[in-house]
């Protein structure tokens, strides 16, 4: 075989879905210092009319309250590293799962056998989602909330009933 008839499988399969699930964060750099600074204020504040009235101690346990808020901010914002990545092609579904901490686990399945699994609750919609294939069942979007992981479903069905109609060959393309 020569360089010229070297057939590349990865250009030549098509993505049918791709997608990157991280956490939702509401409170963006900004305004985690305008909270921060409002803390700050008001326990400075209330620490200065307590040391006023003799109550010192108070002011150093109002620091130790600000000191606590700033760490769990920090906490919650280092757990929002984490994302999944899914890759849907003709061939191969792929859940690539990364933690706040960078373990990297990925999971591979065939779209023609895998199932979306999903646990709905009458009041709050989509609970969970799952791909069960061959005895396995793995978890995934667990940081979307319920209709986000309905709309996400509904695109990655799409997505597996695209795989299982299989590819179109084209030879003028």
């Amino acid at each position: 075989m020569t360089a010229g008839n070297d057939f590349d499988l990865e250009a030549a399969e098509p993505t049918l879905f791709s997608a990157l699930l991280t956490p939702h964060r509401s409170l963006n750099r900004t305004g985690f210092l305008l909270v921060m600074g409002a803390i700050s204020v008001a326990s400075f504040a209330a620490g200065i009319a307590c040391l006023m009235i003799g109550a010192w101690p108070v002011l150093g346990f109002l620091g130790l309250d600000v000191l606590a808020i700033y760490v769990a901010f920090k906490i919650n914002y280092r757990s929002a590293r984490a994302y999944e990545e899914i890759l849907v092609t003709p061939s191969e579904l792929r859940l690539r799962r990364v933690s706040h901490r960078g373990h990297v686990m990925e999971f591979a399945f065939n779209p023609l056998w895998v199932q979306l699994d999903q646990v709905i609750d009458e009041e709050f919609g989509v609970e969970r989602l799952f791909l069960v294939s061959k005895g396995r069942r793995v978890a995934l979007a667990n940081f979307l909330g319920p209709d986000e992981k309905a709309s996400f479903a509904k695109a990655l069905l799409a997505a597996l009933a695209a795989a299982r109609k299989g590819r179109v060959f084209s030879p003028t393309a």
